[in-house]
């Protein structure tokens, strides 16, 4: 067998399993009590069933233990099978803390014990840690210190993963941005040719698009916080293993990979440190929030935070295969620089974290009206 078919039959795997999985896990949910009522947050306006995410962990894991033995000779080593086992091993942990808060509503603190238990795991029981730094404006590749490593891998596991979490408001919004994320690392991976990372991929991705039929909008089920936290440790997880230069400039592939709910929960922190409100307070300023409030449908918000998420996997593509000059690091500072203003220029647009404030909208307008326009506009 092809490594190719082999890749092809995965996806296939994954596939069927969530299609088959994902009603039998709608009446489960509603057997069990995991289901999602109306409040004034939310957008939908009647009970929903919840626990999706553990349609497409089956689909994921069933897929990976039926394809496992029949992979091609040389395709996987040792190494790779470590790498495996901890996205196995950890992913299973978050969707048991997920599928938790799925029925009983678990507080923020026992979920982050649990995302912090299932990140220990993947960097003390398999190794799987952030080990090199490119040194900015330099080609030297140097390890760093555990001190440095495995904090910062912790960090990172549990901020994506809580980051996912934050964008699951409109149906097929998480599902679908995960997908993106994870298709632009499936392209990378293959440019690369990292086997683990497309397997794990091409899996996720099955997954993710036989549960999507029935997630996206009008949704008959959500993913709740059993695929959200699945599909950000999964995230989380891929991009470590795929990039591991950490600095400002060369992590910036993962960090745009990622982009769209990085953003929302970078702004939410400061909207929420601006008003004066605890940060794991939920609230309705959210991207998709303030896109509804502009007057988007529902499907029509969704097809544009999408876009958004495939901007975002194409620049991390460019940035990665066609920027590979001597002045790299410059040009990937530029481009953090201007992607950090056109984000801020979004952000006061539509209101994301405050509506009445636009700092710097309002520096560029007087900057560039003329003397006395202001006044003659009186």
């Amino acid at each position: 067998m092809s490594e190719s078919v082999y890749y092809i039959l995965g996806f296939a795997i994954a596939l069927i399993l969530a299609l088959a999985l994902t009603p039998l896990v709608k009446r489960f949910a509603f057997r069990v009590g995991a289901i999602d009522k109306p409040n004034h947050r939310k957008v939908h306006t009647r009970i929903m069933p919840r626990l999706g995410g553990l349609a497409i962990y089956v689909a994921f894991a069933g897929g990976l233990l039926v394809l496992l033995p029949f992979a091609p000779e040389g395709m996987l080593n040792s190494y790779d099978i470590n790498l495996i086992r901890a996205m196995l091993t950890g992913g299973t942990i978050i969707v048991l803390v997920g599928a938790l808060d799925d029925r009983f509503e678990l507080s923020a603190k026992v979920k982050l014990l649990g995302q912090l238990i299932a990140a220990a795991i993947v960097v003390f029981g398999f190794g799987v840690k952030i080990s090199l730094v490119n040194i900015p404006f330099g080609d030297a590749m140097q390890p760093i210190a555990d001190w440095i490593s495995i904090p910062l891998t912790i960090l990172w596991i549990v901020g994506v993963t809580n980051a996912i979490n934050l964008i699951d408001g409109l149906d097929g919004l998480a599902a679908g941005v995960s997908g993106i994320a994870i298709g632009t690392i499936l392209i990378m991976a293959v440019i690369m040719g990292f086997e683990p990372i497309i397997l794990l991929s091409v899996l996720l991705l099955g997954g993710i698009g036989g549960f999507l039929v029935y997630n996206f909008h009008p949704a008959k089920i959500f993913m709740g916080d059993s695929g959200a936290l699945f599909l950000g440790f999964s995230l989380a997880t891929l991009s470590m293993l795929a990039f591991k230069q950490v600095t400002i400039v060369s992590f910036v592939t993962p960090l745009l990979i990622i982009g769209v709910p990085l953003s929302d929960t970078f702004f939410a922190i400061v909207r929420r440190w601006i008003n004066k409100k605890p940060i794991f307070e939920a609230d309705k300023g959210h991207l998709h929030h303030c896109l509804r409030d502009m007057g988007f449908s529902h499907q029509r918000t969704v097809l544009i935070i999408y876009g958004v998420a495939a901007f975002f996997g194409m620049c991390a593509i460019i940035q990665t295969v066609v920027v590979r000059s001597d002045a790299a690091n410059w040009i990937t500072f530029a481009v953090i620089c201007l992607m950090m203003f056109c984000l801020q220029i979004g952000a006061e647009l539509i209101g994301i974290v405050d509506k009445t404030k636009r700092p710097v909208i309002n520096f560029i307008q007087r900057k560039l009206l003329k003397p006395g326009a202001e006044t003659r506009s009186k």
